[in-house]
């Protein structure tokens, strides 16, 4: 694990300004490695990381070459089939000088060329310099697990695996993609390859960019994708069930490799539990927090199932500094999404680290196995459609708009307000509502008529796009490929790869191992959405292992009681990051929509938590990175 940046001068020079360019730029990741630090240059490639060390804690340095140090790479993240693609190369004549996983990768790019990222199975951000042949390549992993930007002009490539490093080259203009941040206030994340700078653009999941240095312009390909043509099958439920059991088996102790100690986030839920039941007892090592509102605290769960599995298990429930403490992680949120549960996994990520270096966390079930209740209120909507014109259109909305918000996690308030207003989208932007978190008349509220006149896309057009990939499928199938191909890859893997970095900790997700991926593809759609019950075949699978109550009880997430600290704790700063004069002057956003929105919540006649957070986190970005 580690983080990487680099530079790539059309010239073919070795400027040397350069090195000390990227010198700035790898500092700026020393969260991600502090173990060590390594760079190269070769006929205008420079490439440099800062490595956490996890294996071959004395021979994996970067750069890493081949035999006749004619390719070389920097690359995060791990290769967990590399033991038997080692044996393999092997068997062709490739010679190695180290025992790390990065050296596959110079060596499977010498085997089998532009092809080489089909033959991985881990989570990667890869640069990669053939000399000889005068290309260049960075390749990001099957499900975008590990990040990496890149910024592309006549004159050179700069890349890195956080916007920050690609900022201390000082080659980029720094300006704010007016549309991308339309999308961050609708979704709380920038959707696809757009960043919140112009410019500057997120190398997408399994996806290559290859670059022929005498004719420097990128291409881009995928080499992958979630795949959508199920074959017809006969088994069993049960016969199903152990097939899911066993690829989660073999995912998770696959990524149990390391050789610094290990441990696994345990919530309690469905998807942490079985994971920690597939690791064995054997020195594994958990860790959970709460907080003190009780509905934001499932740590009698987590112990629980601790417990029942015989694991060593800490926990705490935190009493943050929540304000010093959003100070902190906002410089790590460069590309900023406005997930609340960016303290939470800050936290317990802080809590692991002083006793593991690699988490092994259940992130990615929910979208493989439709754990979500948006699934269920997908189908519930088909009914919904039944009734009159006039009661969905007008009564209903008219009567949720009426409802105040509760102070509690969850509650009938917001699932109803959230339903009718999903019920009357398109039905692609219907699956979406419950995180597309502004409507088209506030979005057009909030900006400025000038900035309005720049937003030419609709809101949910990534989500259109994706559905239209997935076309031909059932709706199940298509919501959990798009889920997988923008929520997850955008928020919640960018969520777990910055919280955890900051406190250079490694986390690995097994349920999105390619395999189980895959599988989870083929699974029949009415295994897992099944009677009402979401993430049946998984409950199924997981009811096996851990306490069946621990299994069957709903669904809490991973928050934080933002709605009350907005109006207590966060009060000050949020008068600070959302000062109505400062608004005007900028001239970006609409000064008296923003103030409505503030008092509106401050009342309690509505919960804004969602749209006041996400105005909250982009002020302070546009403060932090913007004028810098």
């Amino acid at each position: 694990m580690c983080g990487i940046a680099g530079l790539v001068d059309f010239s073919g020079q070795a400027l040397p300004e350069n090195r000390d360019r990227m010198e700035r730029m790898v500092q700026t990741l020393v969260h991600r490695g502090p173990d060590s630090a390594g760079m190269g240059v070769c006929a205008g490639v420079s490439m440099g990381m800062r490595r956490l060390a996890i294996i071959d804690l004395a021979g994996g340095d970067q750069p890493i070459y081949n035999e006749d140090r004619s390719i070389w790479t920097v690359f995060n993240g791990e290769i967990y089939n590399f033991p038997e693609l080692k044996k393999e190369l092997q068997g062709y004549g490739h010679s190695f000088s180290t025992a790390t996983d990065t050296e596959i990768i110079v060596h499977a790019y010498e085997q089998w060329g532009r092809d080489f990222p089909r033959r991985l199975n881990g989570m990667f951000a890869i640069a990669l310099h053939d000399s000889k042949k005068g290309v260049f390549a960075l390749v990001r992993d099957h499900l975008g697990i590990k990040p990496l930007y890149y910024h592309w002009s006549r004159e050179r490539l700069v890349f890195g695996s956080e916007l920050k490093a690609l900022l201390a080259s000082g080659l980029i203009e720094r300006s704010i993609d007016v549309a991308a941040l339309a999308d961050f206030l609708c979704w709380e994340y920038v959707p696809a390859a757009a960043t919140l700078f112009n410019g500057i653009a997120k190398l997408m999941p399994s996806q290559m960019l290859w670059l022929d240095l005498q004719e420097p312009r990128p291409h881009l390909h995928s080499y992958w994708d979630v795949p959508l043509d199920r074959e017809k099958s006969g088994q069993s439920a049960s016969a199903w069930q152990e097939e899911v059991l066993a690829q989660v088996r073999q995912s998770t102790r696959m990524q149990m490799i390391s050789d610094v100690p290990l441990g696994a986030f345990l919530s309690g839920g469905v998807d942490s539990s079985l994971l920690v039941a597939c690791m064995g007892k054997r020195g594994v090592q958990t860790f959970s927090i709460g907080f003190d509102d009780p509905s934001y605290n499932e740590l009698a769960w987590a112990r629980r199932v601790a417990a029942h599995l015989g694991v060593d298990h800490r926990d705490e429930i935190i009493r943050p500094d929540v304000v010093e403490l959003f100070g902190h992680l906002m410089h790590f949120m460069d590309d900023p999404i406005g997930d609340f549960s960016i303290f939470p996994t800050y936290l317990v990520s802080r809590l692991a680290r002083q006793h593991v270096t690699v988490a092994l966390s259940g992130d990615g079930g929910d979208e493989l196995f439709a754990g979500y209740e948006t699934y269920l209120a997908q189908e519930k909507s088909r009914l919904y459609q039944r009734l009159p014109a006039w009661l969905r259109q007008k009564l209903v909305p008219a009567l949720a708009e009426q409802l105040r918000p509760r102070a509690s996690k969850k509650g009938l308030v917001n699932k109803v307000k959230r339903f009718a207003e999903g019920a009357a989208l398109d039905p692609a932007l219907a699956h979406a509502r419950w995180r597309l978190f502004i409507s088209d008349a506030l979005r057009a509220e909030l900006f400025s008529p000038e900035v309005n006149r720049q937003i030419q896309r609709p809101a949910g057009d990534h989500i259109t796009a994706l559905f239209t990939q997935a076309k031909g499928r059932d709706a199940l199938d298509q919501s959990l490929y798009v889920d997988v191909r923008s929520y997850l890859c955008d928020n919640i893997l960018t969520k777990v790869d910055r919280m955890s970095m900051a406190v250079s900790l490694e986390t690995r997700v097994p349920y999105l191992d390619k395999d189980l991926v895959e599988l989870a593809f083929r699974v029949p759609a009415g295994l897992k959405l099944q009677g009402g019950v979401t993430k049946a075949i998984l409950k199924e699978v997981a009811a096996q292992l851990v306490p069946r109550e621990c299994v069957y009880r709903p669904k809490e997430g991973f928050s934080i009681p933002i709605k009350q600290w907005l109006n207590g704790e966060f009060k000050p700063l949020l008068e600070e990051l959302l000062d109505e004069q400062t608004i005007r002057q900028q001239g970006l956003l609409n000064a008296a929509t923003i103030t409505r929105l503030k008092t509106e919540h401050k009342r309690g006649t509505h919960n804004h938590s969602h749209i006041l957070w996400a105005l909250m986190v982009f002020h302070d970005w546009q403060k932090r990175w913007l004028s810098a």
